[in-house]
């Protein structure tokens, strides 16, 4: 029973060498996916965060002196 041509070791290296350069351009595409979606969600947070200060009816200083204060509070506590 005939097999076929069994394939050459330079064969077998050059499909090793283009396999892995496919899934080294498939790791950067998914890696420039997840940047996206940490940016997507770190605007998201922003939004929601303006939204509040928006509401709050404070200037950014304010809330940024509030905030300040809060930490210090906190830190204050867990001494």
């Amino acid at each position: 029973m005939a097999r076929g041509q069994r394939k050459t070791l330079e064969e077998k290296i050059q499909a090793k060498q283009e396999l892995i350069a496919a899934l080294q351009t498939r790791v950067e595409s998914e890696q420039r996916e997840l940047e996206e979606l940490f940016a997507e969600k770190r605007r998201r947070e922003l939004e929601i965060v303006n939204d509040l200060i928006e509401e709050s009816g404070l200037d950014v200083e304010e809330v940024a002196e509030v905030l300040q204060q809060y930490i210090e509070n906190q830190a204050a506590s867990a001494s």
